[in-house]
């Protein structure tokens, strides 16, 4: 793909300020870093990768200068034109480079810098027996602090400790002036006076460029009980996990529906990957005899626990001791009781032990492009959400089938009050640049190649905003804004015009991230 040429004197400029190696403006580079897991964007004119923040202040400045627009960017493992700019002729701004990590146990903070992935700060953690309260999305090997920040995500720690933003206690950000601001104080204390912080949290890269992040540490908890559940309804399985919910017993939940079990969780399932299941379950286990005896169970479920029921829920619940956890896995049994089923741990022996797992997934099983879309829901909306759902599906079943589009839901709790209800859509299409590169030559190997298959991919996106619109009659919020989710037009007029303010004395000439939230 054809690269527009930068303005020579930007260019000039960000090369003197950054260095050569860090900017680009051609290349397979620059084509990966124009597209997300859903689609491509317009080129930017440069690609900028600075490795400490003053360069990063002096590239912004000239940017500023120059009019040219700019767009952080994190790990990359987003489907939401969160870093994607349709018209392209910016400047986008890789964050990978701020990743130091400043452990300060005494004061129990750690500061980490925004291109940290989930996993390297969980690896620099645990060596020490600490972590923070939420710590990082199934896809942390790739998923950085300051990109989970800024767009809001949940999974790992939420039930106990809710999404990401709620671990954050201050940010450090370069505005679109240059200037560094800090959100936080000497003491680390979020709420002192109004939130600063929070302004920061969700912005999408609107109001700024995050380049460190400060957050709270709590020992690990070394000893964990895992235990599943299967449903034959969705009311079924629903009424469990708000009992769950509400208990807050465990450190994480998640809930897979029979086609997600059957088509991308189960391609986990060979025998390369129980082998390495197996291993892992040993090793983290701190009584080995336990851990053979989780082995065991393992083999003898086989595949069963992929096909259940209509929908599997998996707990992780930790404990200070084995007694500890057995205690809150017994009560956490009692509260579920006549509700589903106790299945086979399988799924949450395997999060357990491999709690960020390889980018396998931004594929279907078959090879298929994936795109997902969620929202939040209030409990008293979930049922009635999904029976719409269902009927838009069944009224929609005939142009899936001709077009090869399938789908299948997953669940997870989001904060201590919300539900949030994900779908995930495939379709036999191309591949794009993010794929290629993100999964690599070896492993594309063995996955079928689709040809360009346009129409399936205009049929999805119709689809998709009807799920979209299908998800706000029903009142859901959503994290990963965005460019893709509705935010402004849900504000009221007086929210609508405090947002705009921000906006204006933070970035008055519109140059960060220009799109996203309806900005």
């Amino acid at each position: 793909m054809a690269s527009q040429l930068a303005p020579q004197p930007l260019f000039a400029a960000l090369v003197e300020a950054l260095g050569e190696a860090a900017v680009i403006t051609a290349g397979d580079r620059l084509d990966y870093l124009a597209a997300d897991v859903y689609r491509t964007g317009g080129l930017p004119i440069a690609a900028i990768r600075p490795t400490s923040v003053p360069a990063l202040q002096a590239a912004v400045r000239h940017c500023a200068a120059a009019g040219v627009a700019m767009i952080p960017r994190g790990g990359g493992a987003s489907y939401t034109d969160g870093y994607i700019r349709p018209e392209g002729g910016h400047v986008l701004v890789d964050t990978g480079a701020f990743d130091s990590i400043d452990i300060d146990e005494a004061n129990a903070v750690v500061t980490v810098g925004a291109g940290v992935t989930w996993a390297n700060l969980k690896t620099a953690l645990a060596a020490r027996g600490l972590r923070t309260p939420f710590w990082g999305p199934f896809s942390g090997l790739a998923a950085t602090v300051g990109g989970s920040v800024s767009q809001n995500t949940l999974s790992h720690g939420s039930s106990a400790h809710g999404i990401s933003a709620q671990s954050v206690l201050s940010l450090d950000v370069v505005l679109a002036s240059g200037e560094l601001l800090s959100t936080g104080t000497a003491s680390a204390l979020r709420y002192y006076g109004p939130d600063l912080t929070g302004l920061f949290t969700g912005d999408c890269g609107a109001l700024g460029i995050k380049v460190a992040i400060r957050l709270p540490l709590l020992p690990v908890l070394p000893h964990a009980e895992t235990l599943s559940f299967a449903f034959d309804s969705f009311a079924q399985f629903h009424a469990a996990a708000r009992r769950a919910q509400l208990e807050r017993l465990d450190d994480s939940w998640f809930a897979i529906d029979m086609a997600l079990s059957q088509g991308q969780i189960a391609r986990q399932e060979g025998m390369g990957a129980r082998l390495q299941i197996a291993a892992a379950v040993l090793r983290k286990s701190p009584d080995k005899l336990k851990g053979m005896a989780q082995v065991l169970r393992m083999a003898l479920a086989g595949e069963n626990p992929m096909r259940a029921g209509d929908y599997m829920l998996h707990f992780i619940v930790e404990g200070f001791d084995p007694a500890d956890a057995a205690h809150k896995a017994r009560h956490l049994r009692r509260v579920l009781d006549g509700i589903g089923r106790e299945i086979a741990n399988t799924v949450p022996a395997f999060v357990r032990s491999l709690p960020f797992a390889p980018l396998f997934n931004i594929l279907g099983p078959g090879g298929e492009r994936w795109v997902p879309l969620h929202g939040v829901l209030a409990h008293d909306q979930a049922v009635p959400f999904d029976n719409a759902f269902k009927a838009l599906v069944a009224a929609r079943q005939a142009e899936m089938d001709r077009h090869g589009v399938w789908l299948g839901t997953m669940f997870s709790p989001a904060a201590q009050v919300g539900f949030l209800y994900e779908i995930a859509l495939y379709w036999p299409d191309s591949r794009n640049a993010f794929h290629d590169t993100t999964l690599g030559a070896e492993y594309l190997t063995g996955i079928r190649t689709f040809p360009e298959d346009k129409a399936a991919r205009d049929f999805v996106e119709r689809l998709k905003g009807e799920l979209v619109d299908l998800y706000q009659d029903h009142g859901a919020g959503h994290f990963q804004i965005g460019r893709a989710y509705p935010y402004q037009q849900r504000l009221a007029p007086a929210a609508r015009r405090l947002l705009g303010a921000i906006k204006t004395e933070l970035d008055p000439r519109g140059l960060m991230n220009p799109g996203v939230l309806g900005l």
